[in-house]
């Protein structure tokens, strides 16, 4: 699981940026695994918190304050030597577990107790890094495809939204934007779908959809048309999920044979601050001939660079957890029960 334990000293910095303890308390994509090697230092922005990401020499990941408890430099600034991470101001080097273990203007004095690092929870899972500012009161949600070597996994982003990332997830759990935004992709604009009526749950995972029939016109990385039969899911406030069940059409949207396939999609987001965030994606599939990893991330770039830009013209920013500031049609209703269920929760940052 690879878990490091949070510290139960909190820096300074705490008091700044969002201080919901619902999304202080969960687990937050800030990269992918791929993102961090040894030797680097590298700054992210998570809820507002500057934070750094590093990577000891045993291959562990680190998700720490983007602070020195000294005189406060930022860590990000400074460097790694010897597997330690190297303050930028007075030098002070911080070992993998955050305790200070020298300062060089008194090399021969032992650090002070006090002298460390402020760590939080990180663990890699599905490709990406995960932390927690507070006590997760969750495990790291379960994408069901990921161990299942039937799949092929395909990472696609980052996908930078200057927008709200709760607009995003409902967004991606949305499926009559698609003949007009993805028009020519995941709908035809002078076809629209009809949805016929379909049921959400809440359950343990979160929240799920019975099926969602659509046509894509375009339906994967191969170019074919398809049937699609979408179940929606949200695992966490910023984590969704679809499995969409695939079958061969003709272009005029009619199956051609009784074969289905699997698609699903791990949707995570990096809530920057509360009205910009990042998407980071993980597609699965068990289509076979399998397709060129390269193509079904390009499409990907495609779906979501036009969904960014829709996301990004919302207003207000903020997502309206009360339901009264936005008109809801039958068609929403993964949309209106996710709100409800953000208010549910208890959320305030990030919301109205």
């Amino acid at each position: 699981m690879n878990l490091i334990a949070v510290s139960s000293h909190q820096p300074v910095t705490a008091e700044d940026g969002c201080q919901d303890p619902v999304l202080l308390n969960d687990w937050h994509v800030v990269g992918y695994s791929t993102d961090f090697v040894a030797g680097t230092v590298y700054p992210v922005r998570l809820l507002e918190r500057e934070l750094i990401v590093w990577r000891s020499a045993d291959g562990q990941v680190h998700v720490w304050e983007d602070l020195c408890i000294h005189r406060g430099a930022r860590l990000s600034k400074g460097w790694i030597s010897n597997d330690a991470v190297v303050c930028p101001y007075h030098g002070w080097n911080y070992d993998s577990s955050g305790a200070c273990t020298l300062m060089p203007a008194a090399p021969d004095e032992p650090p002070m107790k006090k002298a460390k690092a402020f760590p939080y929870g990180a663990v890699e899972r599905y490709g990406f890094v995960w932390t927690c500012l507070g006590q997760p009161e969750t495990d790291i949600p379960v994408f069901p495809e990921w161990v299942d070597e039937a799949f092929m996994k395909v990472h696609s982003g980052p996908y930078v939204y200057a927008a709200n990332g709760f607009r995003a997830v409902e967004n991606f759990i949305d499926a009559s934007h698609f003949p007009f935004v993805h028009a020519g992709l995941n709908g035809v604009m002078d076809k629209p779908d009809r949805l016929e009526p379909y049921t959400v749950e809440e359950v343990d995972t979160g929240l799920r959809s019975s099926e969602v029939r659509v046509f894509q016109p375009w339906g994967d990385a191969r170019g074919m048309p398809l049937v699609a039969f979408y179940t929606y899911h949200t695992f966490r406030p910023l984590v969704g999920y679809f499995s969409k069940r695939t079958q061969d059409a003709d272009a005029q949207g009619q199956v051609v044979n009784d074969h289905s396939d699997t698609f699903t999609t791990l949707f995570t987001v990096q809530p920057v601050d509360a009205v910009n965030c990042i998407v980071r994606i993980c597609a699965a599939m068990n289509v076979s001939p399998r397709p060129d990893p390269a193509l079904v991330s390009s499409r990907a770039d495609v779906v979501y660079g036009q969904d960014r830009g829709i996301v990004e013209s919302q207003r207000p920013q903020r997502i309206p957890a009360d339901l009264r500031y936005e008109l809801h049609h039958r068609t929403d209703l993964m949309g209106q029960r996710y709100r409800s269920w953000l208010r549910n929760k208890g959320i305030r940052y990030g919301v109205i």
